[in-house]
């Protein structure tokens, strides 16, 4: 189901709780929701659609990639640059990694280790980030 994106930064300031089997709902919500707003968004965090829980999914090509509980476990190529968020208005600069890996559980709940560069790898840190309620 769409949800709407939640804008109050008191309520995405606060830290997000592991995933376990019952937040499975909340991964189809986020997917229904980023391909409802794929014309100007390429990754959401489930406190987003107001639910504090790690979990987000990545616009990777035409697919749409969940990851729950996701933790980068390696990272290199350090750079800076800006960048925009749904839930906010603007643009903020940041510091991000060019090449990362990241263990998570897909939305079977099934481990996964995956490598990701570039764009994407910048799309997965944004969200990840917002576990930690540290707003871009």
């Amino acid at each position: 189901m769409v949800k709407q994106i939640v804008r109050d930064p008191l309520f995405l300031r606060q830290k997000s709780e592991p995933a376990t089997k019952e937040d499975k709902q909340v991964i189809t919500d986020l997917m229904d929701t980023l391909r409802a707003n794929q014309e100007r968004c390429v990754g959401m965090a489930a406190n987003m659609i107001g639910v504090r829980k790690q979990i987000i999914v990545v616009a990777v090509g035409p697919f749409i990639v969940p990851m729950v509980n996701p933790v980068i476990t390696r990272k290199s190529g350090k750079y800076e640059t800006e960048e925009g968020c749904l839930s906010l208005d603007g643009v903020r600069s940041c510091t991000r990694y060019k090449e990362i890996e990241v263990e998570y559980l897909d939305q079977d709940f099934k481990k996964k280790h995956g490598k990701f560069n570039d764009f994407t790898a910048q799309i997965i840190q944004h969200e990840i980030q917002h576990f930690s309620g540290e707003l871009i």
